[in-house]
């Protein structure tokens, strides 16, 4: 650590403060689901009311009287806030309180440390956690104003804070460089998977909502899932395939979170820029959360600010299992499905979700029929490969009668190999316009 502070218990007394202002609210819910993720055992929650924070200490004196008294009476040595406190209001809560405090950025910075098991996802974590521990520096015991010799790599009249905040800084570029090599091989894998015309599919979601037992499901992986927040840190892609379309690239990402920190959002851009390149969002929502409109609305916030929220999506409502609903799809005027009712951890409904992403993927699938001659056996051969033959006769003259479905892409793509054109055999109503 760059700098001192009291040994953090794991007994914690709770603050939750109830603002006036809708938009500065925080979920008590949800936030006791984070304390507990974070290994911490809640001891007791101190609730607030109030119109804004006090400057000084958030609470006022009058509850941080009562904070007081209950870290006495748990023996606590640990409080953690359910909002985002200033480095000063944290310094001068310490002081008061002579023990560790915590505010909800400090605390899912937490729980991401732990469960970062990738280097990229350590390296993310690592950089959020500097950037955050970069603006409390200040809160070092008096030697880091101390003046420090001149050896070695100090400067001459430099403070250990001085040093201190050198070294966050150095360590900060070589982690950003470090990342931008990850982002420009991601980038790689994602334009060679554009070149072959793979679809990528993204899962996004607010966390906990059933984003990997689905993904789980869907791909036949063995992805850590688990009832808590953030049981999923690192991206993980799988390929899969889907009827009409063929294989597809799925990735189960992070979940999001009311009110990310903004610097968690940065830290995981390489991560998060997955969803903003993919040809389809898959939005999984708990179903039976009862904020789950809320939900909706941080988790399209988000969307917003990584630059994804122009790109397709099909929301899946899960955890139907626990409403006594059916599995069924919703579709918009035009009959595109537009929501999707399952139990991932059922299996309910996958068949549907399958389905669905089927219609919303391939677009542009052709079905026609085609009379090929004994001498074109390569082009019949290249279209019951690719599994394209629904239905084949033959004529009086030994010819094939091909009843034929598949995505434009591919057939264009065994046109291409074969040396001929794809508007050759295909009707003038499935002519495509660049072929003319």
């Amino acid at each position: 650590m760059f700098f001192e502070r009291p040994d953090a218990g794991e007994t914690a007394v709770l603050v939750h403060v109830d603002f006036h202002d809708e938009r500065e609210r925080e979920d008590a819910g949800e936030f006791l689901e984070l304390v507990r993720s974070a290994g911490a055992v809640p001891a007791t929650l101190l609730t607030a009311s109030r119109h804004r924070p006090d400057s000084r200490t958030f609470i006022g004196s009058g509850k941080l009287e009562e904070l007081r008294a209950m870290l006495a009476a748990h023996q606590a040595e640990l409080v953690i806030f359910n909002h985002g406190l200033s480095p000063s209001q944290e310094r001068n809560l310490e002081h008061e309180l002579k023990c560790r405090v915590l505010d909800r950025t400090g605390l899912i910075l937490d729980i991401f440390a732990q469960r970062a098991r990738t280097h990229e996802g350590k390296l993310q974590v690592e950089l959020a956690q500097l950037e955050y521990m970069s603006t409390r520096l200040v809160r070092g015991w008096t030697h880091l104003e101390r003046q420090k010799g001149g050896i070695g790599l100090r400067g001459p009249g430099e403070t250990q804070l001085e040093t201190d905040r050198r070294l966050l800084r150095a360590r900060i570029k070589a982690i950003h460089k470090r990342l931008d090599k990850v982002r420009s091989q991601r980038e790689q894998n994602r334009r060679a998977r554009s070149r072959a015309e793979i679809p990528s599919i993204s899962l996004v979601g607010y966390t906990n909502a059933g984003k990997s037992t689905l993904f789980n499901s869907l791909t036949d992986s063995e992805v850590y899932a688990a009832d808590q927040l953030f049981a999923t840190l690192d991206p993980t892609l799988r390929r899969m395939e889907i009827d009409d379309v063929g294989p597809v690239v799925m990735a189960d990402t992070v979940g999001f979170i009311r009110h990310l920190p903004h610097k968690l959002v940065e830290a995981f851009q390489a991560t998060l820029q997955e969803a903003a390149d993919a040809t389809l969002l898959v939005h999984v929502i708990d179903a039976a959360d009862p904020d789950r409109d809320l939900n909706v609305e941080q988790v399209e916030n988000v969307l917003k600010e990584i630059g994804a929220d122009d790109v397709p999506m099909l929301k899946v409502m899960n955890k139907i299992d626990q409403l006594d609903s059916a599995p069924r799809i919703e579709r918009d005027g035009d009959g595109k499905p537009e929501v999707v009712w399952l139990s991932a951890r059922e299996q309910r409904g996958l068949d549907l979700l399958q389905q669905a992403l089927s219609e919303r993927l391939a677009d542009d699938v052709i079905d026609f029929s085609m009379t090929l001659a004994p001498e074109q056996g390569k082009l019949r051969a290249g279209l019951h490969a690719l599994n394209a033959v629904r239905e084949e006769s033959f004529d009086e003259h030994g010819h094939s009668v091909l009843d034929v479905r598949l995505p434009r892409r591919d057939f264009n793509q065994l046109m291409a190999q074969l040396g001929e054109r794809a508007s050759t055999y295909l009707p003038e109503t499935l002519q495509e316009p660049a072929e003319w």
